[in-house]
């Protein structure tokens, strides 16, 4: 329908619905006007296209603006009739509406009913028109069966529509207005009914390219293939852009049928359709054909592209076995055993993220090729992968620990900021105290990173255990006389010194020796010099606590770079480097 039609209908049925509000019409009394719907209860049944009588719209005013009060609701009721059999559904559901609005029991009535939901089906309102034509008294009735089948098939649904036959067959007797007759031969073409669509269809004017296209589709499934060709291309030359499109779409869905086409000659057609056609129908129609091509292909990434269009802007979840299916062929690209290259993987995984598997199995896919990213030193795409996990798919108990390894992948990968942001939005006071424990180590780190050194020291202070935290963020920030009170209550005992307990004597002699205090230098000596002893570390411990006034700026510097890489803080550590070392 064009633009200036729906505006005009849209100026109709809105003057329609002030009619109430116009005295010199009849129609504005603030009073109902009761009576009319036990008047048309007991009226014939509404049957064949009689029911809709056109009137010209200069007398249908002309009556409406004369007519008297007691008269007024049945010429509301002509006017509407007429305005369905011109098809201008918007205008007779306002006039409907009017009427109901003076007479709430209109809403009980099988005729009322039958034209409301008769107006639904002309304005694309298929749920509301079924509920309005599946009432007791309209169930077997011809002419409510038929608007049925016109919705059924307005939406695709073509095997209910043909259910709808039986009861409708009266009403379809003699040939009726071409909407209903399309309807009807579309249903047929599309539940397996072409010879009686071809019925339907003789209707119509041979030159009708709507009709021509399902002829031509009618023909194709019965066999006969040149008839159908010539009806495509007769399309082609006089139909609407739709219609020419279908067209094209049909005779190649006859051509893989027959396997009177290549896969990939007919996969290329098909991309310049969905190239230029979207969003109805028959972009959905290409897609379902261009998926059933790639899949038997074994052609994994086209048929993910065309599933996932199917899914996303088509509803094709909406079938039982769609989405599993389409879900498993995304598992079975990421299959750890077919080793894709990582770019390849990460980039399949990104584009199809939402038709991951949910629950654990997508957990875990999506926590394997992380992993990958962050072993190959790309962190922060491993981070944006698991952050749409974190935040679409992952049940609130994985969110606890998801959301610490997010954060800290940010971190690795220098954006503390977006760190702190993912923290504090996937904050949750009623997580396990373990996961908020982990969480604060991070935010800590993330703290860190961006200079806020005390509101981490504070977010880990009354954190357990968490003193070498504490003390590797003060041995990175060289806040020597902190960490010199800090470290010391942990200094080791044992006389065996492992790669973490010599980082923690040397790291503890290094701020003592920066603070210039000899006589903790001399007590550090006397206390591990014997376990410092072949160690590759004992020069280093020498030179900061062997001689005092020995330890000079330069020779801190080396003591600093001959520390033990091992930190007190584990992981902790790698953390507080962030971006230095992605």
């Amino acid at each position: 329908m064009s633009r200036a039609r729906l505006l005009a209908g849209a100026a109709l049925a809105a003057s329609a619905s002030l009619l109430s509000a116009a005295p010199e019409f009849g129609i504005g009394e603030a009073a109902r006007l009761p009576g009319f719907a036990a008047e048309l209860a007991q009226r014939p049944s509404l049957t064949g296209a009689s029911a809709w009588v056109a009137m010209p719209e200069k007398e249908a005013w002309h009556r409406l603006s004369t007519v008297a009060g007691s008269q007024r609701q049945g010429a509301r009721w002509d006017y509407a009739r007429s305005l369905i059999a011109a098809e201008r559904g918007p205008e007779a559901l306002g006039v409907l509406e009017v009427m109901r609005q003076d007479d709430p029991d209109l809403g009980m009535v099988d005729a009322w009913r039958l034209a409301h939901g008769a107006a639904l089906v002309q304005v694309g309102r298929a749920e509301g028109a079924l509920a309005e034509l599946d009432m007791p008294g309209l169930r077997a009735n011809p002419e409510a069966c038929l608007w049925r089948l016109r919705a059924l098939a307005g939406e695709g649904l073509a095997e209910q529509a043909l259910q709808q036959l039986d009861c409708a067959g009266p009403a379809l007797e003699k040939p009726r207005a071409a909407p209903f007759v399309l309807a009807a031969a579309r249903a047929g073409v599309e539940g397996g009914a072409p010879d009686k669509a071809l019925h339907w269809l003789s209707w119509l004017p041979d030159r009708d390219p709507a009709a021509n296209l399902l002829r031509g589709r009618a023909e194709q499934l019965l066999g006969r293939v040149d008839e159908a060709r010539l009806r495509f291309a007769r399309v082609e030359q006089s139909g609407g852009p739709a219609e020419r499109v279908d067209a094209r779409l049909s005779r190649i869905e006859g051509e893989v049928a027959r396997n009177a086409i290549r896969p990939e000659a007919a996969l290329k057609q098909l991309d310049a359709i969905r190239y230029s056609w979207r969003g109805d129908a028959i972009e959905e129609r290409a897609l379902r054909l261009s998926y059933r091509l790639a899949d038997a292909r074994h052609d994994l990434p086209a048929t993910l592209a065309a599933g996932a269009a199917l899914v996303r802007y088509h509803g094709a979840e909406e079938a039982a076995d769609f989405l599993p299916d389409l879900r498993g062929k995304l598992t079975e690209a990421l299959d750890p055993a077919r080793k894709l290259p990582l770019d390849k993987a990460a980039g399949l995984y990104w584009d199809y993220r939402d038709l991951a598997p949910s629950g654990a199995e997508g957990d875990l896919m999506a926590s394997r090729l992380a992993g990958r990213l962050q072993q190959a030193g790309l962190f922060e795409r491993a981070a944006d992968l698991l952050s749409y996990q974190l935040t679409q798919r992952a049940g609130d108990l994985a969110r606890g620990p998801l959301s610490a390894r997010v954060a800290g992948l940010y971190i690795l990968a220098g954006r503390p900021e977006r760190a702190l942001r993912t923290l504090r939005e996937t904050d949750d006071p009623g997580l396990p105290d373990g996961m908020i424990a982990e969480r604060k180590r991070v935010e800590a780190a993330a703290l860190t990173q961006v200079g806020r050194m005390d509101e981490a020291l504070a977010v880990l202070q009354d954190l357990p255990g968490s003193s070498p935290l504490q003390a590797e963020i003060l041995w990175q920030r060289r806040e020597w006389s902190r960490y010199a009170q800090m470290s010391a209550p942990a200094l080791p005992k044992g006389r065996s010194l492992d790669a973490v307990a010599q980082a923690q004597v040397l790291r503890h002699a290094i701020s003592q020796a920066m603070l210039g205090r000899e006589d903790v230098l001399a007590g550090l000596h006397a206390r591990y010099a014997a376990a410092f002893r072949g160690l590759p570390s004992a020069p280093v411990f020498e030179m900061l606590t062997g001689a005092p006034g020995a330890v000079d700026p330069g020779k801190l510097a080396q003591a600093m770079a001959a520390i033990p890489s091992a930190s007190p803080a584990g992981d902790f550590a790698d953390l507080l480097e962030g971006g230095k070392k992605g």
